[in-house]
């Protein structure tokens, strides 16, 4: 089972969860720096790359289940940048809105929340299978 693509769709919610864990520390730190003089705002970028390689996937697949199978998820590594360098709201140069940063911080939290979901519901349909074999 382990080696049928079984699990596929739990790699695919892992990146996810580990990539919007990413971006919870670099919110965090970018709140935790509001006052820093000089500091620029980070983010993560992950969204693209998960659908490069799943258009690149998708090319070789005739479903949706070996498109999720074909994704290298080792390969989709989130990338931390620095949002809008040039941009400053304040004069020191610090360029962190924390209303943007609260916000983001939510939104973060209810797609991680999502993916946790969706964990737990792929376990429990993956414990059912086994039950009943």
């Amino acid at each position: 089972m382990i080696n049928s693509g079984a699990f596929a769709y739990v790699d695919l919610l892992t990146a996810s969860a580990d990539y919007s864990w990413k971006r919870n520390e670099i919110l965090g730190s970018n709140m935790a720096n509001v006052d820093t003089p000089g500091f620029k705002r980070q983010d993560v970028s992950f969204e693209s790359l998960l659908s490069a390689a799943v258009s690149r996937a998708s090319s070789s697949s005739r479903s949706l289940t070996q498109t999720v199978r074909n994704i290298n998820y080792k390969a989709i590594t989130p990338t931390v940048y620095t949002d809008n360098s040039n941009l400053s709201y304040r004069l020191d140069g610090n360029n962190v809105d924390p209303d943007v940063e609260q916000i983001e911080i939510a939104s973060n939290q209810y797609y991680y929340k999502g993916i946790i979901d969706s964990m737990n519901q792929e376990f429990a349909r993956i414990s059912t299978v086994l039950a009943t074999s």
